[in-house]
C-alpha cells in the first residue's frame, strides 16, 4: 500500500519543527509552515511531485519573507537598544565581593546577590575585597565595570 504524499509532507514537517526545537533560529518554523500547506495542496488536488515542491518553496520562503521580523518582535521581546530597561542594570551600585582577582584588561570575577559574574576594574583587586557595581560593560549583562570600596 503507497504512502500518501499528504503524510509524507507531514512528517517533513515533524521533522523541520523538531529540528526548529532543537537549534531555535526561528526559521525552520516556516519550513514546518510550507511543509504542511503542500501536504494540504497535496491531500486537496492530488498533484505531481515537482508541483508539490513548488508549492512548498513558495509557501515556505513567503511566510519567511513576511513574517519573521513580526515573529522575532512578538518572541523574543527587547532588542539590545531597549537595554536601559535591562534587569542587570538593577545592579549598578551594589556591592559585591570578588571572587576571582581583577586585573586591568583582564576579567575576574564577583560574587554578587548569591551569583557569580564576570567583572573589569582599572586597577589590580585581589580577592575577597568589596567592590561596587559601577556599569554594565558588555551587551549581554553579565559583565560589569567594579571599583574598590575602600579607596579603590
Amino acid at each position: 500500500m503507497p504512502v500518501s504524499p499528504a503524510l509524507i509532507w507531514f512528517f517533513v514537517g515533524v521533522i523541520f519543527l523538531v529540528a526548529e526545537m532543537m537549534m531555535p533560529a526561528f526559521i525552520l518554523i516556516f519550513f514546518t509552515a510550507g511543509s504542511w500547506v503542500a501536504g494540504m495542496y497535496a491531500w486537496l488536488f492530488v498533484p505531481d511531485l515537482t508541483e508539490q515542491i513548488v508549492v512548498f518553496l513558495l509557501s515556505s520562503l513567503s511566510l519567511l519573507a513576511c513574517l519573521r521580523k513580526y515573529g522575532l518582535r512578538t518572541f523574543k521581546g527587547r532588542s539590545i537598544q531597549g537595554v536601559e530597561d535591562s534587569p542587570s542594570d538593577a545592579k549598578v551600585g551594589k556591592t559585591a565581593l570578588v571572587t576571582a582577582a581583577i586585573y586591568p584588561g583582564r576579567e575576574g570575577e564577583i560574587k554578587m546577590q548569591g551569583s557569580f559574574w564576570r567583572a573589569v576594574a582599572d586597577t589590580e583587586i585581589p580577592e575577597s575585597r568589596p567592590v561596587i557595581v559601577v556599569e554594565r560593560v558588555s551587551e549581554d549583562g553579565l559583565t560589569f565595570k567594579v571599583k574598590e570600596i575602600d579607596g579603590g
